[in-house]
């Protein structure tokens, strides 16, 4: 028996040469694709604007899953048994949900791509939005985009859309009480995000509470900060709608506010002293001459006579700051020595009753 008899014997349906010819091309459209999307993504990545390359990248894989889906759920309705009482009666649900799950796929790629094109641009020191600004809205679309495609998969499934909104709503009330700190903690983030009093490497602290060091992350909980012991330090987000925060990375300057007292025998010698600490904070390089500068004398102490030194230096590095701080002293240190004075240090006099200073016999 030779081959054309062979076929022969076994009939094959028209309908099957037409499901293999769509099968065929739909592998030759997903073939096709991904040539074009992978030449066209080598070709925008030389661009500089972030959200073409993304786009490319994003609609690499949905879209060739998109053309299987379609091409494949085409090729099931050909069958005769299609329009039976059959499997094949599924096949345009199962075509609608996946063509919604490849655009949500799609749109969660472009959002993930887009995020990292621009946080790459944030560490190339090129300008571009706050990263804590780009981690919210990407979080947001997201939790947006699988959300939506959700409720398009269950009303293509046959439920009531209507019907989970509002058991939707019953039971946020139930979980929001349930929840009340996890909510707290949230509504904080979204404040963070909102008003930006701090963003990721700021140095923060807070006059209200111990806490101090430079922000590595803020989630949607917790916010991990860095402690200058280098300890990692999980504060939840609710706290920070309760507590004054002070950002250190967004200061202009450090100030510096010391007093320094001389004896009382030293008095002649305030006023020279105090007009040369003044000259020499203001020719000093390391102290800003447009901010506000005060070297004044202040009190009589109880051991000393008391001035005090007011100004701020050119750095905000805390490094950078100490080392200004320590010449200046230093400096403060020489003029007084210079004019002959002494940094007074506490002393107390004892008179004794009776003794011969006051008059009377010795005891």
């Amino acid at each position: 028996m030779n081959l054309a008899d062979l076929l022969s014997s076994f009939p094959i349906e028209p309908w099957v040469w037409q499901a293999f010819f769509v099968v065929f091309l739909t592998l030759v459209a997903s073939y096709a694709a991904r040539r074009l999307l992978l030449a066209w993504s080598r070709r925008l990545e030389r661009t500089s604007t972030p959200w073409d390359d993304a786009l490319a990248e994003a609609l690499r894989r949905p879209l060739r899953v998109l053309i299987w889906v379609v091409g494949v759920a085409f090729a099931a309705s050909l069958a005769p048994a299609a329009g039976e009482g059959t499997i094949f009666e599924a096949v345009g649900v199962v075509r609608d949900v996946g063509v919604v799950a490849c655009i949500a796929w799609f749109l969660v790629r472009f959002v993930g791509r887009a995020e990292e094109n621009l946080l790459a641009r944030e560490t190339k020191g090129e300008t571009g939005p706050d990263r804590a600004t780009v981690d919210a809205l990407a979080k947001l679309l997201r939790a947006s985009i699988v959300i939506t495609a959700a409720l398009v998969v269950m009303q293509t499934l046959g439920f009531s859309i209507s019907g989970v909104l509002a058991f939707g709503g019953i039971g946020g009330i139930a979980v929001g009480f349930a929840a009340r700190d996890m909510l707290a903690n949230f509504f904080g983030a979204l404040m963070i995000y909102l008003d930006r009093p701090f963003s990721v490497g700021d140095t923060i602290r807070s006059p209200d509470r111990e806490l101090m060091g430079t922000v590595e992350q803020i989630g949607w909980r917790l916010t991990r900060i860095r402690t200058f012991e280098n300890r990692p330090l999980y504060v939840p987000n609710s706290v920070f709608a309760t507590i004054a925060i002070e950002n250190i990375t967004r200061m202009f300057n450090r100030r510096i506010y010391e007093t320094i007292g001389v004896r009382y025998d030293d008095m002649s010698r305030v006023q020279p002293i105090v007009d040369e600490v003044r000259g020499m904070l203001e020719s000093h390089p390391g102290i800003e001459p447009d901010e506000f500068l005060m070297v004044n004398f202040d009190a009589f102490a109880p051991s000393s006579l008391d001035f005090f030194i007011y100004a701020f230096t050119r750095t905000k590095a805390w490094d950078e700051y100490h080392a200004v701080k320590q010449d200046v002293l230093l400096k403060v240190n020489d003029i007084i020595e210079r004019h002959g004075a002494e940094i007074a240090f506490p002393t107390r006099t004892i008179h004794l009753a009776g003794g011969p200073d006051a008059g009377g016999r010795p005891s």
